[in-house]
């Protein structure tokens, strides 16, 4: 008789088991973004503190170096501002944001899924995914939630996300999967700011 494999890992998102993580999105750095990337990206970032909002996720917030790059862009930072629970927001000279003690305590509440997304997808975005997912963590990735200078990093990201084993995924994809079900008022409010 052949053993049965086991099954792989779920990858479903539940609310009450994800935080977030928004790397790096500052001024500085988002001016030497390709303008239509940063802007879908932006989209992506938007919705995502909406739903962090509506459904109470924990997140948390890094910034590279301030002094050089700027602080977190003004239009989220208000968002992140208004949270409940609220932002936690950090600074960070290492690439990877995996070793904050603000992102280690954040995530040291149990929940086992942290949705990673900001800049630059082949640096501080790759780096931070790859590092907690060697801790045990889930991480998922939507790739319209980051960028990079270059399409050739971009493109590399993505392929070192999948030997990584971060989940890739979409923002939308993402969203739906912690709503789980077409109804109430999360549901209609996230689906509206989809459309």
């Amino acid at each position: 008789m052949v053993p049965t494999p086991p099954a792989p890992p779920s990858i479903r998102l539940r609310r009450e088991d994800t935080s977030i993580l928004f790397v790096d999105i500052q001024v500085r750095l988002a001016a030497a973004m390709p303008p239509e990337a940063l802007d879908s990206a932006l989209r992506a970032w938007v919705l995502l503190v909406e739903a962090a909002g509506r459904l109470r996720l924990p997140t948390a917030v890094s910034e590279q170096y301030p002094k050089g790059l700027g602080p977190t862009l003004p239009v989220l930072r208000e968002s992140l501002g208004k949270l409940a629970p609220p932002a936690r927001f950090f600074e960070k000279l290492d690439f990877s944001a995996a070793d904050q003690p603000i992102l280690t305590q954040l995530l040291g509440q149990g929940r086992r899924s942290v949705i990673v997304v900001g800049m630059e997808a082949h640096v501080c975005v790759y780096q931070t995914a790859r590092d907690l997912v060697t801790r045990g963590y889930q991480v998922h990735v939507p790739i319209d939630g980051v960028v990079s200078r270059r399409d050739l990093d971009y493109d590399a990201a993505l392929r070192l996300y999948d030997r990584a084993g971060v989940v890739t995924t979409s923002t939308e994809a993402v969203v739906f999967d912690l709503l789980g079900r077409a109804e109430g008022e999360e549901f209609k409010a996230l689906s509206r700011l989809i459309k």
